[in-house]
């Protein structure tokens, strides 16, 4: 037979495999019992692994030839060779052998034992009927191939360059010359060739090198072809699977890069990395040699390629000092670029968290995918709602998982917006998502295409290359400003409430045990700040902050894992957080005579609170509310006859009175008084609090996507199951309760809470969900008149608008937010604020807040489940920034902590104070590098130039301005004056400062 791709092959001269459910070491593997196997036999079912012992024999006659280990199944492989991973192997990444050798040598063994780990799953998991269908549990995986072959290097060769000529032909289009060149030189060599002599390929081959070798003019675009990988940390397979698929894809790229000195592949995700160098130790030496060589390019300076705009602020900046700490600590050095190609759109924040993290560089591609409207850039400055700018490009390909092809070239070109300002662009190429990463014939293609007139420039680079080019000729390149809106999967701000409602839950827990384990160190000598527990519990956290594992966009087997972190986060959180305290009381506490009941109340918070707190938990009392005040730290006495009377005090501005039942019903038929002006709310005719149930099918992507047609299928709950009826009445807390019955077989139950001194209405709501493809929101008809809502963001707030002029305003139909959003007028305005809800919209003057959905895949039990959360609705006067309603949501997102303590007295101390109300001060933790050193992170909330001083009663030795990977600024040195620390801020601006603290 005429020569074909493979020559003589030869089956292994023994195959046996043995069969797990567990993700075993090769250690144990090798141990256990192995029963004979044959190609042919299937494996299963989903998420089990089969280890193979494959003993090889070559052929004494195949020597001086090219010899591979082909391996063809459905599920992805790894081969091990005398106990370290070798070669991963997936066919659907077009990866089926491993090369034992090049040039069979007489030195080399003839008889060999390799191991292969099978997992049964494919490149993207196992889903029935569809990608991202759920997983069909029952799957079996077909072992099609095992066999040893000598490999025609000049045979896979010679198809290269027809493919590379045809395409060539089939693409330049006639009005271009080359294109008949290409075609009549493939049919040149057809004609040469005879297949069944190998001696007249290399006269063929030489044709195509002509070709391939006439070079272009100096004015051609120059391609950066970059490896790739993108390995979604959770997707459609669980964690403990990813872990694999980056050794099966990362040891690929090793072998490569030993073959081909000139690959470079860039490389993100810290966690990654640590998840490699925990379980394969020689792979990540390898690896790490490799980075020396800046081969292995570590890249994007995070923990995870996180979601772009759920995380808050302060878990953006950890997802950064996390990353790049990791990556400075590994490899000395932090990554000069952000890269994020795959999540669901941008916060206008992040470039400034960017800048303030050491990268003025950011890379992706996701907006590509935009429904409605084409982004106008693919090299760009970004400017946030700061001001701060970075340089950022999306490859003009429109993918980080090219394949070198001609056709992708020509788009890499062809496409490009930016023609004329920048002559360079980067091309991602490799099997990404699953991973798989490049392949030997990817690199081959661009070889031929390096210089090849007709076509652009194509070479092998690296990011830091392409971006040093781009920052030389970006003085034409155009500056957009505000968010990178994906008009597409904005279901993902609902989706999967339950991982939502752990995000910000574990936040709050995360921010309180650092503010309050830092007072305990500043306090108390004895007391150990938990820093290795913190990060541990921060990188579980920044991991579910994954842009498939937030979002929700995710198989139940990952929301498994992310739910059991968030109850990890809970527990270990709230040990921590009561160790703090004790620490905390031991100092604080003073022994007193007599034996008064008394509740110490701490606020996390930096200003002023006064709330009704229940006294739920503590001990000889009822759970009844009682009012509490504090800056800091503050004694609260509880009498047992307090609930029944009126609070003779006045606190504030806002005296404190019972509610009637009245007062309580006006409030409850949502006609909002503001006090002082007599203003409703709620125009005549219209309900607030009205409960909405839409049709939602979206076209393709379930979990990810709500589709604007969703909108006209809107329906009113209006069947009660129980009437309202008052819970609450004569005293410092209000309430009434009701249920309904929304759709066929789901239950609502809502609490209506008012308390006194408080500017906001409470909906404690509890859902049964049993729903499918429905989606739940609750509205607010306000009597308000405005062009945009406002929504808070990480560090700060944008506008929106509330009409649907173009295509850009439609787009946005539906949002995102953080803990509330406003409609406002000159004078007045509306907030709706929420302590674990992310989607929401504001059209016309009705402001809606996203609940639940009911999306069937990948998740077919997505948000299926029993929840609760809050929402609360604030009439305001004046600005919302006057009005206090970024504080009230702080609020309602941190309790105030109340802590018995009998027998003692407690002076009111206060820590930290901020001058301005503009000013938040977010975060107070100790610095990375362990000492007395305390980092206060603050930001200008309200959009305003402000002065603001800071005062603490810490003993602070020494204050400066440091970056947010905790380097001092140069000449950050901040005076300790009388009043404080003065901090000069622009809006948005967010500052970070290193307080020293005497011994």
């Amino acid at each position: 037979p005429p020569p074909g791709l493979f020559g003589d092959c030869c089956p292994p001269a023994s195959l046996s495999f043995f069969q797990t459910p567990r993700r075993i070491p090769y250690d144990e593997a090798v141990g256990q019992e192995f029963r004979p196997a044959k190609v042919g036999d299937s494996f299963g079912p989903t998420w089990e692994t089969c280890w193979f012992k494959v003993e090889l024999s070559i052929p004494q006659a195949w020597a001086g030839q090219e010899v591979h280990f082909v391996w063809e199944s459905d599920g992805e492989g790894m081969v091990w060779r005398d106990g370290q991973p070798v070669q991963g192997l997936t066919k659907e990444g077009e990866k089926t052998s491993y090369i034992l050798t090049s040039s069979l040598k007489e030195s080399e063994p003839h008889s060999l034992t390799l191991y292969v780990e099978l997992a049964c799953n494919g490149l993207f998991g196992a889903g029935k009927g569809s990608m991202i269908a759920p997983p069909d549990p029952d799957r079996r995986f077909t072992l099609s191939k095992a066999e040893l072959v000598i490999f025609n290097r000049d045979v896979y060769e010679l198809l290269v360059d027809l493919e590379i000529l045809l395409d060539m032909a089939q693409l330049l289009g006639e009005e271009n010359q080359r294109s008949f060149q290409a075609l009549y030189t493939a049919n040149q060599m057809v004609n040469m060739c005879d297949v069944t002599d190998p001696s007249t390929f290399p006269a063929a081959r030489d044709l195509a090198a002509a070709i391939f070798s006439q070079r272009n003019g100096k004015s051609q675009h120059t391609i950066h072809a970059v490896g790739h990988c993108h390995i979604d940390s959770a997707w459609l397979w669980p964690y403990e699977e990813t872990i694999r698929k980056c050794a099966r894809s990362w040891v690929t790229v090793v072998r490569l890069m030993e073959r081909n000195p000139e690959l470079t592949f860039a490389c993100s995700q810290a966690q990654q990395f640590e998840w490699v160098r925990t379980w394969y130790p020689g792979l990540y030496a390898q690896i790490q040699e490799f980075v020396a060589k800046e081969q292995f390019i570590p890249v994007g300076g995070t923990w995870v390629e996180m979601d772009g705009n759920l995380p808050s602020g302060e878990s953006m900046v950890r997802q950064f000092l996390q990353g790049q700490l990791f990556f400075q600590e590994q490899f000395g050095r932090i990554c000069s670029e952000f890269w994020l190609p795959d999540t669901f759109g941008y916060s206008a924040q992040l470039p400034q968290l960017m800048r303030g993290c050491g990268i003025r560089r950011f890379l992706t591609q996701k907006l590509s995918w935009n429904l409605v409207n084409t982004f106008p850039h693919h090299t760009f400055f970004w400017e946030g709602i700061d001001g701060s700018r970075v340089l950022t490009h999306f490859p003009p390909g429109d993918s980080y998982g090219m394949h070198g092809r001609v056709e992708e070239i020509l788009k890499t070109v062809k496409n490009n917006k930016d023609k004329g300002c920048v002559n360079h662009s980067a091309l991602l190429f490799g099997f990404g998502d699953g991973g798989g990463g490049p392949t030997q014939k990817m690199l081959d293609r661009m070889k031929r295409m390096s210089d090849t007139d007709g076509l652009p420039r194509v070479q092998i680079s690296t990011p830091d290359r392409l971006f040093s080019v781009l920052e030389k000729e970006s003085s034409q390149l155009c500056t957009w400003v505000g968010e990178l809106f994906l008009e597409l999967h904005n279901g993902t701000y609902t989706t999967q409430a339950q991982i939502k409602k752990g995000n910000r839950e574990c936040e709050r827990i995360l921010h309180d045990v650092e503010v309050l384990s830092t007072l305990a160190v500043a306090r108390g000598s004895a007391f150990q700040y938990p820093a290795s527990q913190l990060q541990r519990l921060w990188r579980l956290l920044l991991l579910n902050q994954f842009h498939d594992v937030l979002p929700g966009s995710c198989i139940q087997l990952v929301v498994e894992d992310a739910l059991q972190y968030y109850t990890e986060i809970r527990r270990v959180g709230a040990r921590l957080q009561e160790e703090a305290v004790q620490s905390l009381c031991r100092e604080l506490l003073q022994p007193k005579a007599g034996s008064t009941e008394s509740t110490l109340v701490l606020n996390t918070l930096p200003w002023e609170r006064t709330e009704v707190i229940s006294r739920t938990g503590l001990p000889g009392h009822d759970g009844a509310p009682d009012l509490a005040s504090g800056g800091g730290l503050r004694e609260v006495r509880l009498s047992p006859s307090y609930w029944n009377r009126a609070p003779q005090t006045s606190l504030g501005s806002s005296h404190c009175t019972p509610f009637s039942t009245a007062f309580l019903l006006f409030f409850l038929h949502c006609c909002f008084s503001v006090p002082l002006c007599s203003r409703e709310s709620v125009p005549d005719g219209c309900y607030a609090n009205q409960f909405a149930l839409f049709d939602d099918v979206p076209l393709y992507w379930d979990a990810w996507d709500v589709m604007d047609y969703h909108l006209e299928t809107r329906k009113p709950v209006t069947m009660l199951l129980k009437p309202l009826e008052i819970t609450l009445a004569g005293g410092l807390r209000g309430s009434a309760s009701f249920s309904l019955q929304i759709g066929k077989s789901s239950t609502l139950t809502q609490e209506i809470i008012l308390d006194a001194t408080c500017p906001y209405l409470r909906f404690l709501t509890q859902v049964e969900w049993k729903e499918a493809h429905k989606f739940l929101k609750v509205e607010f008809p306000v009597q308000v008149r405005s062009t945009n809502a406002t929504y808070e963001i990480q560090f700060g707030h944008l506008q929106r608008p509330t009409h649907w002029n173009t295509s850009w305003d439609w787009a946005r139909f539906e949002v995102w937010a953080h803990k509330w959003l406003d409609l406002s007028e000159h004078g007045f305005g509306v907030a709706l604020l929420n302590d674990c809800k992310y989607g929401a919209s504001a059209h016309g003057n009705i402001l809606s807040l996203s609940l639940l959905r009911a999306p069937k895949s990948p998740d077919a039990t997505a948000d299926i489940a029993h929840h609760q959360f809050t929402y609360a609705v604030m009439p305001h006067l004046g600005s919302f920034q006057d009005a206090g309603v970024i504080q009230c949501a702080y609020n309602m997102n941190f309790p105030l902590h109340a802590v018995p303590a009998s027998s003692a007295q407690c002076p009111a101390w206060s820590a930290f104070s901020v001058s301005s109300p503009a000013v938040v001060l977010e975060t107070v933790k100790q610095a990375s590098p362990r000492g007395r050193t305390v980092v206060v992170r603050l930001y200008e909330a309200h959009g305003s130039t402000v002065v603001a001083w800071l005062q603490t009663s810490l003993p602070v030795k020494e204050a400066m301005l440091c970056d947010l990977l905790e380097r001092p600024a140069a000449q950050g040195s901040l005076p300790l004056e009388q009043r404080g620390m003065r901090l000069s801020f622009t809006p948005f601006r967010v500052l970070s400062i290193l307080l020293v603290l005497r011994q």
